[in-house]
């Protein structure tokens, strides 16, 4: 394979690459932000008991609001490990491609498919991310006073 063949076949890959880069940082922030709920919800475990009281009942929504997060956050990870993978099969693929000198028709729907695959991953993903810093935001209006909490927190779209 001649050199400048071989440069080529290395731009078309780098691109789909970036994107593989970018999707692992989203991934740490999703599941920095997975721990902070585990780790709060521990927390405020044992603060909930049977007396009841205006106290306990913020903490109940508190934790209700942990289980929301929690669940969309393991969700958008999911799909932005998905999103991962089909970025991953596209850049492998179109390494393969290129250098078995395929016909873009023979591999052609394959790479399609992995690169809509990809982006539909990271839409969910994305959206679930932003669904979940609506639910913080709804959760921390609850341990604020009511003088201190200016505007109400946006109501989330989902």
């Amino acid at each position: 394979m001649p050199l400048s063949d071989f440069i080529r076949l290395l731009e078309l890959a780098v691109s789909p690459a970036i994107l593989v880069s970018g999707i692992g940082l989203l991934l740490l922030s999703m599941t920095n932000r997975f721990g902070r709920v585990i780790d709060r919800a521990r927390f405020l475990l044992p603060s909930l008991g049977p007396d009841g009281g205006d106290r306990a009942e913020r903490i109940a929504a508190q934790m209700r609001i942990l289980a929301r997060r929690a669940r969309a956050l393991r969700t958008a990870i999911t799909l932005a490990v998905v999103s991962l993978l089909a970025s991953v099969l596209l850049v492998a693929g179109l390494f393969v491609a290129a250098a078995c000198g395929s016909e873009a028709s023979t591999v052609g729907g394959g790479l399609v498919a992995c690169f809509v695959t990809s982006m539909v991953g990271l839409i969910g993903a994305l959206g679930l991310f932003l669904y979940e810093l609506n639910l913080s935001l709804r959760a921390l209006w609850l341990e604020l006073p009511a003088e201190c909490r200016g505007h109400p927190p946006p109501k989330p779209t989902f």
